[in-house]
């Protein structure tokens, strides 16, 4: 059942976004106010250019320890290579991503357009729809 459940079905389209050029400081502040556990990160023409996750702001707080400083900005240290997801895919298939790799959220593509964000507890929900 759940391979026709697709990733488009249960996303989040409420998407929040920084630029490479955002302090990091309202980064972080973003992904408590939101409660979320990463976010895309668009160059000036919205285009994709990494993600900004929590695993990245655990790296400021080691990063601090040393240096007692928080400055710079989203792109110095963002992942640049992110996994995305077609709005189609079925949820197994989102589940296996998710399954081989410790990344918490992924960005959903449609028609080469980013449409909105899939997480871990996305697709539990949908798990616990079914029942």
């Amino acid at each position: 059942m759940l391979a026709k459940i697709s990733a488009a079905d249960y996303m989040s389209t409420n998407i929040i976004t920084v630029t490479p050029g955002t302090e990091i400081s309202q980064a972080i502040k973003k992904l408590l106010d939101h409660k979320i556990t990463s976010m895309p990160v668009l160059d000036e023409r919205g285009k994709l250019v990494g993600i900004f996750s929590e695993k990245d702001g655990i790296k400021v707080v080691m990063e601090t320890a040393y240096n007692q400083s928080m400055d710079g900005t989203v792109g110095e240290i963002m992942n640049r290579e992110p996994v995305m997801i077609d709005a189609d895919s079925s949820l197994v298939d989102v589940a296996a991503k998710f399954d081989e790799t410790p990344i918490r959220g992924f960005p959903v593509f449609q028609n080469g357009e980013l449409v909105g964000m899939i997480s871990r507890v996305d697709v539990l929900r949908a798990l616990l729809s079914l029942r």
